[in-house]
């Protein structure tokens, strides 16, 4: 009886299994994984149809209709695990426990050099089975498991698609942020320079790329460890350097600016080092000035080009490299070689004046071949101050008259009146003529701190022989005052005229001589004579 009863129920399960067959739309077949393995004994379900146990494969075969929208998969004790299925697609990967097949299967095998639309036509099952993992899992922002199928993706099929390389290094920047320990961080960065390594080498765009790798580098390893060694420090700054300097290399103009500010930084860290001489950081100063004179040429449409500028020229003035005694060293042999170099003569005279080398053989030597080469307002003004030097007064006045009536550019004009000035002060101490060029500068430019402080200098100087009025001599300290103020607006400046506001202020009049003329603070006053010039009463603080 028991045997009869067994068969019956066997027949109508089959008689049931059969019917659903008949009935079925949609087989659907795959391979499910656990523990990066083919799984046997997973119970597989699909929706509206059948249920199948996982072959010694992995394999599975179950039969729903054109209304199954999921599969589920289970094993033993675990969580039950539910796959939504996709219209029109019937074969399927699954990993029970996320864990990817292909750990092993990315070690080995001769990289395959197709692109994806050649893989896909010639039905590469691999390559979209491992894609199809990869893409899934990387959309969801699981790296995890997107790991294992884009390794084998990055070394089997390295040409298929540049998103490789691109959702790679986003994923390994991901990971660099999130690792806890150091060696994990290091190992991680140092997979991040390999992905783009093999993008430059099947993509090119070697420079962009190169720039790209020197930041991210800086990036991931400033500030350093604390507990590196001085050659490690030194090795670390010189391989994100290299990968900066191919970038400027090959990119030229095209150059993306942060990346020449980077440059003068690593080179500015390697200086102070003494992993690289003095010439060297001149040379690469050099390189990235004339790069950011050739976007303005082209009229580069960065907006951010003068500050970059400035971020240059301030890197390099504090490296120590300008120094009068190394320009030379450097500049010396080069003159020899390009002295008809008119554009170089023009470099090299300026970096040797903002030096203060303007007293050297060199910077005479090169004044008087600019000069030949081009009798322009700059060289004339380069001639003035190379005769200037040598206290030959009368050529020196020739040649600055000549710069300033050529002179067509106004910055320029302005510091040429400034330094006429000074000179003219120097040689005979005439204050009046001194005024009037500084007065020429100012009207130029306001702002100009220099000419700011010689003028209130050349005020005070004048203070003794500007009335035997008491009263009246202290009042020329006003102007004085005044001029310093405008001068400490500057930083370059601040500090000397701060000093000088801080001593001639104690040279104002009182609170008694102020009254007795029926004057008070804040009031509008003239101080006449050669100064005439208006100002604001104020009166000595008492200490």
């Amino acid at each position: 009886m028991k045997t009869l009863i067994h068969k019956i129920i066997l027949l109508a399960f089959l008689i049931g299994a059969v019917t659903t067959v008949v009935n079925a739309q949609r087989v659907v077949t795959g391979t499910v994984y656990r523990e990066g393995k083919p799984a046997a004994g997973i119970n597989v379900e699909i929706h509206r149809g059948t249920k199948a146990l996982s072959d010694f494969d992995g394999k599975f075969e179950v039969t729903g209709d054109d209304k199954s929208k999921w599969m589920r998969f289970a094993f033993v004790n675990e969580k039950t695990q539910t796959l939504e299925l996709e219209e029109g697609k019937n074969d399927y990967v699954f990993l029970f426990d996320g864990v990817s097949p292909l750990a092993d299967a990315a070690k080995s095998g001769d990289p395959i050099m197709k692109k994806q639309d050649e893989l896909v036509r010639d039905d590469n099952r691999d390559y979209m089975e491992t894609f199809t993992l990869f893409n899934e899992a990387y959309k969801q922002n699981d790296f995890k498991s997107a790991i294992m199928p884009w390794r084998r993706l990055f070394k089997i099929y390295p040409i298929s698609s540049v998103n490789i390389y691109i959702q790679g290094a986003k994923m390994y920047e991901t990971l660099i942020e999130e690792s806890k320990i150091r060696q994990e961080k290091d190992a991680t960065l140092d997979t991040l320079m390999m992905i783009y390594d093999q993008r430059i080498s099947h993509y090119n765009e070697k420079g962009t790329l190169s720039g790209r790798k020197g930041a991210l580098w800086f990036k991931y390893n400033l500030p350093p460890a604390d507990d590196l060694l001085d050659a490690e420090l030194v090795a670390m700054f010189k391989k994100g350097y290299d990968f900066l300097n191919t970038a400027i290399q090959e990119e030229g103009v095209k150059v993306e600016l942060p990346i020449i500010v980077l440059f003068m930084q690593a080179s500015h860290s390697l200086l102070q080092m003494e992993a690289i001489p003095k010439s060297q950081m001149m040379k690469n100063y050099e390189v990235s000035i004339d790069l950011l004179n050739k976007k303005e040429a082209a009229k580069s449409d960065e907006s951010d080009l003068e500050s970059v500028r400035n971020t240059v020229e301030g890197i390099f003035g504090a490296s120590g490299a300008a120094d009068c005694d190394a320009l030379i060293s450097i500049f010396t042999s080069q003159f020899n070689e390009k002295k008809n170099d008119l554009d170089f003569v023009k470099m090299m005279l300026r970096r040797l004046a903002r030096a203060s080398c303007d007293n050297s053989d060199l910077f005479f030597a090169a004044s008087e071949q600019m000069y030949k080469l081009e009798p322009s307002p700059e060289a004339a003004y380069n001639m003035a101050r190379m005769f200037g030097s040598k206290n030959d007064n009368e050529r020196a006045k020739t040649y600055y008259k000549q710069a300033i009536e050529q002179e067509t550019d106004q910055t320029l004009l302005g510091s040429y009146y400034t330094e006429f000035a000074v000179f003219l002060k120097r040689i005979d101490n005439n204050l009046s003529e001194t005024r009037n060029y500084l007065k020429k500068a100012l009207a130029i430019d306001p702002g100009n701190c220099k000419a700011n402080l010689i003028m209130g200098d050349i005020i005070v100087e004048s203070v003794r022989s500007f009335s035997n009025d008491n009263f009246e001599r202290s009042t020329v300290y006003w102007i004085a005052v005044d001029y310093y103020n405008k001068a400490r607006s500057s930083e370059e400046c601040m500090a000397e005229a701060t000093k000088r506001v801080n001593t001639y202020s104690a040279y104002f009049p009182n609170n008694e001589d102020t009254f007795m003329l029926g004057l008070k603070d804040g009031d509008s006053y003239t101080v006449k004579g050669w100064i005439n010039e208006t100002t604001k009463v104020r009166t000595r603080q008492r200490k």
